[in-house]
């Protein structure tokens, strides 16, 4: 039974989510929390993988480490993510596999579910159409995940089970305009365009798409829901593999620019340029099974960026 004491491993502790994690954990009393930074521990190391289950044994892990980025990042290095990845993952399923965790959590992507998806997205669609183009390797390396933890379930028993957050955001985001995702690059766009007085911001594709949005602190309140009542057996059935995480409301990336503007208070225009890809038409989650978990999301999405623009404005001006 996990208790204030367990011994927790969050891999990826330093990134978005695993910071999350790390602030939820702490603030519940959790003390005995294992965590290594990149330089520590290279995860896409098998034996280094092995020998710090070995030494630390652990009895949860969570998995939040990975090789991520918007879709400028995604279409460049595609080899990396699928590569880094499918390490990372398997490494980490397998050791927690061989020292015999209790339960083990993976933190995979919505990009796992076809282009052309039926919308809202159920997790029984997956595997059912092509994925989009410009991040078809990582969604291969997160769909491979989720597909390890299933059948280290089925052959062996192991109580680890994945679940797919929609589009988080929030403090310790990644804000590099080269591998950002599109609502910290906006926040960065928008904060810098203020501060140049610049006469517009530029937005990549048509602004049409429209996307999900969850704060990252939502998905750490899940989580640990998730760690304390949810195990294997109440995930998986025939047809269905993971568990999806998300708001349930989608909004258009010309509205989330729109937001963003009148949040930062940039006075100038927004110009969207078409000949940049709009990657996915619409994705938005089924988060039916989530809310029969009696999981609910709290932060509604102005004031989860108010908070965020708040955080990034005292970041960059450190």
């Amino acid at each position: 039974m996990l208790t204030s004491h367990s011994k927790l491993y969050i891999a990826g502790h330093s990134g978005m989510v695993g910071s999350a994690l790390m602030r939820k954990f702490t603030s519940e009393g959790f003390t005995n929390i294992v965590k290594r930074t990149f330089e520590q521990l290279d995860l896409r190391n098998q034996q280094a993988v092995n020998d710090f289950f070995q030494a630390e044994k652990p009895e949860y892990v969570i998995i939040a480490a990975a090789k991520v980025g918007g879709i400028l990042a995604n279409n460049t290095y595609r080899a990396q993510f699928l590569y880094d990845n499918l390490m990372i993952q398997s490494n980490i399923i397998h050791a927690a596999y061989l020292n015999g965790i209790k339960k083990l959590i993976f933190l995979g992507s919505s990009c796992i579910y076809p282009r052309d998806c039926p919308q809202p997205i159920k997790e029984e669609y997956l595997l059912t159409g092509p994925l989009e183009p410009t991040n078809e390797p990582y969604a291969i390396a997160k769909i491979a995940g989720i597909k390890l933890c299933e059948n280290y379930y089925r052959q062996y028993g192991c109580n680890f089970y994945s679940v797919m957050p929609t589009n988080l955001y929030g403090p310790n985001d990644n804000y590099d305009l080269e591998t950002s995702h599109v609502l910290p690059a906006l926040i960065r766009k928008f904060h810098e365009a203020k501060i140049n007085n610049s006469e517009y911001v530029e937005v990549w594709g048509t602004g049409k798409p429209r996307r999900e949005f969850m704060h990252v602190d939502d998905l750490a309140d899940a989580i640990f829901f998730l760690l304390n009542n949810v195990d294997a057996t109440n995930i998986y059935n025939k047809s269905i593999s993971h568990l999806n995480i998300g708001s349930g409301k989608d909004i258009s990336i010309k509205e989330l620019a729109e937001l963003i503007k009148d949040i930062v208070e940039f006075k100038g225009n927004i110009f969207f340029d078409p000949s940049k890809p709009d990657g996915t038409p619409v994705k938005v989650l089924d988060i039916s099974r989530m809310l029969n978990l009696n999981i609910m999301k709290t932060t509604l999405l102005r004031a989860g960026l108010i908070t965020t623009y708040n955080w990034y404005s005292n970041y960059a001006n450190q």
